[in-house]
């Protein structure tokens, strides 16, 4: 991979980085033939156990839903080792690694976001203030459109579908339900998708990095239960509110009024 290097604590980042995505070469999917019913597992705990082992020894403190917070280092890093993995476990390629880098405790203070797309091999990077990348190409030449034409929900059941699709229908013309927001938020920012919503609380693993490639070209995010910026949402396990995002900051605001309604 052709990452870019500032030197000192970012040459530990991207270190760590190429080792993270060399994990599906070592097996994303393993199926057990004998198994009765073809169990399916995912690198969740293989993945996760070897970030922390890259990240162990630098001054930083992880947040990931699998070990919760700990360390006591000035960088947070915010870790989900395999966001979307319901797919990840049924063998459907769209899952992926997310990191984000941040100088402080809320999302704003994010300055660096690593997506990594185990189906494609895709790399999303959002730099705060540099921009976003896909491939190390920039992001941004092309937006979502006005008006909305594909819609992403994601943190769904059927139920919460059934309840609020008919809340979107004068807003969007279709709707994708693909199971990684991560994802999702970046398709949105490289203008793949045009809005995305999350119908169940959105915690900072599953934004953080991704989010930031979405403001690095411009578009808008809104946690529209929270009555606070976004920038302001702490970067930790809790989840605290619907997430709305869209090109414009009256699109994703008229996403969150309709799931509000």
């Amino acid at each position: 991979m052709a990452l870019w290097r500032d030197g000192g604590f970012a040459d530990d980042i991207w270190t760590t980085l190429d080792d993270a995505a060399q994990i599906p070469e070592r097996g994303a999917i393993v199926v057990d033939a004998d198994a009765e019913a073809r169990a399916i597992t995912a690198p969740g705990q293989p993945a996760h156990d070897a970030i922390l082992a890259r990240f162990r020894d630098l001054d930083v403190t992880i947040v990931s839903e699998e070990v919760g917070r700990f360390g006591d280092g000035a960088t947070l890093v915010v870790v989900d080792p395999i966001d979307g993995s319901l797919n990840a476990k049924r063998g459907l390629p769209f899952f992926a690694l997310s990191i984000a880098f941040a100088d402080g405790a809320r999302m704003g203070d994010v300055f660096l976001g690593y997506v990594y797309d185990f189906g494609t091999g895709d790399e999303w990077i959002g730099r705060r203030g540099k921009g976003a990348t896909l491939n190390g190409e920039p992001l941004g030449g092309v937006k979502p459109k006005d008006p909305i034409e594909i819609l992403s929900f994601e943190a769904t059941l059927s139920s919460l579908i059934a309840a609020q699709a008919p809340a979107v229908v004068d807003l969007a013309y279709r709707l994708r339900i693909m199971g990684s927001l991560a994802l999702s938020l970046c398709h949105l920012a490289a203008g793949r998708l045009d809005a995305v919503c999350s119908l169940k609380e959105a915690r900072s693993v599953d934004i953080a990095a991704a989010q930031l490639l979405c403001r690095e070209v411009g578009l808008s995010l809104e946690l529209f239960d929270d009555p606070r910026a976004f920038e302001e949402a702490e970067l930790d396990l809790v989840g605290r509110s619907r997430l709305a995002a869209a090109g414009t900051t009256q699109l994703s605001a008229q996403v969150a009024a309709a799931l509000s309604a």
